[in-house]
């Protein structure tokens, strides 16, 4: 009886986390359409970006290159809180926050050795086949720099 109780707890679980995933527009891969974006002088350009549940929480998987051309890859986990929560993988930050200012809106943060060094705001369209990121932020060397990133949802 414990067991089919467990089970059936675990599955309500897992099945919830695929509703809330589903009504997420954000939520998927999401690949760089380079012609609609304009990066500042210094900029990287993440390439792909990936949005998945991970229990609770939600996974962030970023591949792109950084203003030199060399390949990055950093991965964050967290929840759309306003929290932050440790990024691997990233030489420009080590901590990062999402809020949800509305279901189709989040605002990010981000910071490196507790130096705020990135703002921005993700918007997916009322159709949910683009996403657009406008950011402002330091680069690794330390000059500002403006971002508007679009992605077309895969």
């Amino acid at each position: 009886m414990k067991i089919k109780v467990i089970l059936l707890t675990l599955a309500l679980f897992f099945s919830g986390v695929v509703v809330f995933a589903a009504d997420d527009p954000n939520m998927g891969t999401w690949k760089l359409n380079e012609a609609r974006s304009k990066f500042g002088k210094g900029a990287g350009k993440n390439h792909t970006v990936v949005y998945e549940p991970a229990g609770d929480m939600v996974k962030v998987i970023v591949d792109g290159t950084d203003s030199e051309g060399n390949a990055t890859h950093n991965e964050w986990t967290g929840k759309f809180d306003g929290k932050y929560y440790a990024v691997t993988g990233d030489a420009t930050s080590d901590m990062r926050s999402y809020r949800r200012l509305n279901n189709r809106t989040l605002a990010l943060k981000a910071k490196k050795g507790g130096k705020l060094v990135l703002t921005g705001i993700i918007a997916v369209s009322k159709d949910g086949k683009t996403r657009t990121v406008n950011t402002n932020g330091t680069d690794a060397k330390g000059k500002r720099v403006h971002v508007m990133a679009v992605y077309d949802k895969q």
